[in-house]
């Protein structure tokens, strides 16, 4: 029997720095099959050439887990926990997150953020 999953997005926090910076994720609530995969959309602006963008996971009754690094210069790095089924590329205003082979424990919240 497949279980539904329910991956619950959430807005993360605008971050502002020098010039105008800010990250939204536009779906807040996906819900798919266990064993399929799904795409999390995260569009971000930053005046920076150098943006770093982040994903983090927080399972119920848990803290926020770092998940992956991406810029637009180098692969960036992935969390040991996640470095599988979990992955993203830095696109011209946007860093989707693609989970492959989605199981129970990935549901939880996921949180796009920027640095710059």
């Amino acid at each position: 029997m497949k279980h539904l999953l329910r991956n619950l997005l959430s807005f993360t926090a605008v971050i502002i720095c020098s010039g105008e910076e800010s990250v939204e994720q536009p779906v807040r609530d996906v819900t798919r099959s266990e064993g399929t995969s799904v795409t999390l959309e995260c569009t971000y602006e930053t005046s920076s050439t150098q943006p770093n963008l982040f994903w983090y996971i927080q399972r119920s009754h848990d803290f926020p887990k770092y998940i992956l690094r991406r810029n637009k210069y180098s692969a960036g790095d992935n969390g040991t926990e996640f470095h599988e089924r979990m992955s993203s590329a830095v696109q011209s205003t946007s860093v989707p997150l693609s989970i492959q082979k989605l199981s129970v424990r990935d549901s939880a919240v996921y949180y796009c953020a920027l640095s710059s």
